[in-house]
């Protein structure tokens, strides 16, 4: 884990005090349950400030663009979907040797394990769940270009786009690992065309929400630096395989956001109707959409775990055994007809 030097923090004051965002002296604490963009809490003592910059380089080429982010979240803070402003960015050499962009401090709980609230409120839990597809929802309904996406990246043949990509990342003298062979073969095989045309957040969990538990409902939507515009049923299908059910085995993305077993919280399959209902969409290929999104984690997870078996990267991913449960997972996502109905 990178952690700030005492330059960079005056330096950061500084840039922050310059700007009324902080006085000149701050600390920073890291935040946060990713293992990617890393994200800091900046506090003068009074005011509250949170910065996101990449992992220490090298870097993949095109990853871990956090001004592509910042970008993002200014042109949704037009619509109804709850994120947090931007306030300033940084680019490469004005404050660290990465970019970094600074956002507003959205109070709330982050709910991964359990729901701070007590056991019997149940009601409460239904509201979240309900707050959670419905801001997907709102999500996937923004006017893209009309708030000034236009460009931000291609999705045409975005299904087949992803699934390439994925594969490029972990083969080996041009073919995936054995392990990868079954599940490529049989998303390969159904590859749909796209279903719509939206903004695709490309991690939307429930541990990547800040949640009002006053309100019971989604207060800002947070990691969007895999965001794209593309086939808004792939973030559907990713919210599902994440989605953890009760006796199901636990892939790491769905580990995070266990507090949904408790009583309460929608199941998957209301999940997936209440989405139908409020988009009109189509959401009976959902299975392909959810088999690719294991396939995806299990492919960034192997390319990460041999980054770090290179000698750079996070020792997190060390484990092969986080790619094989996604794999499983996948596996059994492409053997059913419907898992979520």
């Amino acid at each position: 884990m990178w952690t700030w030097s005492r330059a960079e923090l005056e330096r950061l004051g500084h840039f922050l005090a310059v700007r009324g965002l902080c006085g000149p002296t701050v600390t920073a604490r890291a935040i946060g349950d990713g293992h990617s963009n890393l994200t800091f809490l900046v506090s003068d003592g009074q005011s509250q400030v949170v910065v996101r910059r990449p992992p220490q380089p090298p870097l993949p080429s095109g990853a871990h663009d956090v001004l592509r982010e910042a970008r993002l979240l200014k042109a949704l803070s037009q619509t109804a979907v709850p994120t947090p402003d931007v306030l300033a960015t940084a680019a490469t050499g004005e404050l660290l040797d990465v970019p970094i962009f600074i956002m507003e401090f959205v109070a709330g709980s982050v709910i991964t394990e359990s729901t701070p609230a007590p056991a019997n409120h149940t009601t409460l839990r239904r509201r979240i769940a309900e707050s959670l597809v419905d801001t997907l929802a709102v999500l996937h309904e923004v006017p893209w270009r009309a708030v000034g996406l236009d460009g931000f990246s291609k999705p045409d043949g975005f299904n087949a786009r992803q699934l390439r990509r994925m594969r490029s990342l972990i083969a080996v003298d041009g073919a995936v690992p054995p392990a990868f062979g079954a599940l490529d073969e049989w998303l390969e095989a159904r590859l749909p065309p796209e279903s719509a045309t939206a903004i695709v957040h490309n991690d939307f969990r429930i541990g990547n929400m800040i949640v009002d538990i006053e309100a019971g409902a989604v207060a800002a939507v947070l990691d969007w630096e895999l965001a794209t515009i593309g086939d808004p049923l792939a973030d559907l299908g990713y919210l599902l395989a994440s989605y953890p059910l009760p006796d199901e085995p636990l892939v790491p993305t769905s580990a995070m956001g266990t507090a949904v077993l408790e009583p309460g919280y929608l199941t998957r399959a209301e999940l997936l109707d209440r989405y139908a209902d409020r988009t009109g969409a189509d959401v009976s290929g959902v299975n392909w959409y959810a088999a690719l999104s294991m396939y995806k984690l299990a492919a960034l997870y192997e390319y990460s775990r041999r980054r770090f078996e290179s000698g750079v990267g996070d020792p997190y991913y060390a484990d092969p055994g986080l790619v094989n449960s996604f794999l499983a997972a996948g596996d059994r996502l492409a053997v059913g007809n419907s898992a979520f109905t």
